[in-house]
């Protein structure tokens, strides 16, 4: 068999995720196929600080048995450039060629890191991984990666922007308004009248910039508003306020670049008043129903919506899906994309194509096939004469 191919897996992150980025990295160092891959393992800490362990040629026992060597393993965003840039060298050649030039034979790289990577997969959750954040960096590096691209998870990131393209896709949305900081303590009182009269109670408030429920509450009068606004803002800088709907919850899982294709429909059933951080990962008792109890039409109509969100942002690599149906008349819809989903073996994302005949394992193969995929069709673009 030929060199495995090196994939550089980073996970931790500065933000509120850092958590569920490592029950994600975990669980997908447990699931690669190590006869094909060698692991790279990148941990990035709360402080924003990398730290490289010792490559992987075999699952480790838990994420802690990972090794960070704080004399050779230590590196900030700066001195790890020029690992990523080893392989800027062979970016102008057609992907297949360049995983064959990057498996060669190379000088040890800074912090002891070995022969280069040929493949970066970011399982970072929310901001400054999910974001666009370090999909640009592994673009300027020339270094395929998995997932979305830096506009696609720039948009799927932000709740705000994300709406506005849906808008002018036509896809159907909750009622909604937003603002920024500087906005709400400019004018508090006008935003609180125009949540009042436009959504009413209850209604939901979420930072715009962030995922897992982290930092959304739900607002059932003037009081408990102006307090959720003020949480949110520990998050970020702009706020999202959307309308109450009694609606079931239903997510598509979306895999592919440019001919992308949707999973089956599943429906969470929240333990909690609605689908919270501790509904999420904490208590366990929500309860996943793969596939949903819908009509197929109803289905059919969700997966296409998804197939064009997905489109809408440019997606890439892969994505999730979420939508609301209503109970009262069973209307359809869509809340967000999620452009790097939960990925432990128990997530929605994996369990969806695994009950439309695709394995984690799979899955995982998928996704770094797609990878060069993308890379390879970028290598062909001319950027200048």
């Amino acid at each position: 068999m030929g060199e495995k191919i090196r994939v550089g897996l980073v996970y931790g992150g500065r933000s509120g995720e850092h958590e569920v980025s490592l029950q994600t990295a975990f669980s997908v160092l447990q699931a690669f196929d190590y006869d094909k891959y060698e692991i790279q393992p990148f941990y990035i800490t709360k402080q924003g600080i990398w730290h490289a362990g010792p490559a992987l040629a075999a699952p480790p026992e838990h994420i802690g048995l990972i090794r960070y060597d704080e004399a050779d393993g230590t590196a900030s965003a700066q001195m790890l450039l020029p690992v990523f840039e080893r392989m800027a060298s062979t970016a102008k050649a057609p992907a297949a060629a360049a995983n064959r030039a990057v498996r060669q034979s190379a000088p040890s790289s800074p912090g002891g890191f070995g022969r280069r990577l040929d493949v970066v997969f970011p399982l970072l959750h929310g901001t400054y991984g999910e974001d666009g954040t370090i999909q640009g960096l592994l673009e300027m590096a020339g270094i395929p990666y998995v997932g979305a691209g830096v506009l696609a998870s720039a948009v799927g990131m932000d709740k705000i922007m994300m709406k506005r393209v849906f808008a002018h896709e036509g896809l159907p949305q909750c009622v909604f308004r937003y603002f920024t900081r500087a906005q709400w303590d400019k004018d508090a009182q006008y935003f609180i009248m125009e949540i009042e009269v436009s959504l009413g109670y209850p209604c939901f408030v979420k930072p715009a910039n962030l995922g897992s429920s982290v930092g959304i509450s739900k607002a059932c009068n003037r009081e408990q508003l102006i307090r959720a606004v003020e949480y949110a803002f520990r998050y970020d800088r702009k706020v999202l306020v959307e309308e109450f709907v009694n609606a079931r919850e239903l997510e598509v899982s979306v895999l592919g670049n440019d001919e992308p294709r949707a999973s089956v429909v599943g429906e969470i059933i929240s333990s909690n008043d609605f689908y919270d951080y501790n509904a999420k990962y904490v208590d366990g008792k929500s309860i996943m129903k793969i596939p949903a109890d819908i009509p197929e039409e109803t289905a059919g109509q969700i997966r296409e919506m998804a197939l064009r969100a997905y489109q809408a942002i440019d997606g890439s690599g892969l994505a999730r899906v979420d939508f609301f149906m209503r109970k009262e008349d069973g209307r359809i819809f869509i809340n967000e994309v999620n452009t790097m989903p939960g990925f432990t073996p128990y997530s929605m994302y994996p369990l969806l194509w695994k009950e439309s005949g695709l394995s984690y394992r799979e899955l995982l193969d998928k996704l770094i096939a797609l990878a060069f995929e993308r890379h390879e069709a970028k290598q062909k673009l001319v950027y200048g004469e």
